[in-house]
């Protein structure tokens, strides 16, 4: 006889993003399919920006809390749902900054930088340095589509969405940010 907990979650695996919110818009206890699927990559989002395991772990409690509080507003626009989760989260690090007066960290581990620098046509491994300090002379403005962009891998349209902005405003921003890390990196 088959276990009717894993009988469950192959049911909402097969469910769509879409009737998972209309369920959970329903009954907010069916809010924990999505809960499962997005709070890895939201944890490991604001855990990179904060540095502290359990500061991330009190603002994701956050985004989630608020996610569910606003599910009934959440309109699906064909995006998945971790751009509304994401876009949530980076409210969240915003506050939290803001109001502790502390700095946002850049995680540009090796594959950040592989990435990030495939994108800029720059392939030298002595010039990671020179990349972090351009990073952090960045505004917050015009690093977080970086962010989402190449270290969150995330598409224009859901970069767009996250940060209230259109997909074309999003490739100009991203584009921008790229450009002035081109100038700074010749500065330094």
């Amino acid at each position: 006889m088959e276990n009717p907990a894993t009988y469950s979650n192959e049911l909402i695996l097969e469910q769509s993003e879409e009737d998972l919110v209309a369920e959970a818009k329903k009954d907010p206890e069916k809010f924990e399919p999505l809960y499962n699927r997005y709070f890895k990559r939201i944890f490991l989002f604001v855990f990179y920006r904060v540095k502290d395991k359990n500061t991330a772990a009190d603002i994701t409690s956050q985004v989630f809390l608020n996610a569910l509080s606003n599910l009934p507003s959440y309109t699906y626009k064909g995006l998945p749902l971790s751009s509304w989760l994401y876009r949530i989260a980076i409210n969240e690090c915003n506050a939290y900054f803001r109001d502790k007066g502390k700095w946002q960290y850049i995680l540009l581990d090796q594959v950040n930088y592989l990435v990030l620098t495939e994108e800029m046509s720059l392939f030298d491994e002595t010039k990671k340095p020179q990349l972090k300090k351009a990073l952090m002379r960045l505004e917050t403005s015009e690093l977080q589509p970086i962010e989402l962009r190449f270290f969150e891998s995330l598409s224009f349209k859901e970069v767009g969405e996250i940060l209230g902005i259109s997909e074309n405003n999003a490739k100009v921003r991203v584009y921008r940010a790229i450009g002035k890390l081109r100038k700074l990196m010749k500065l330094s």
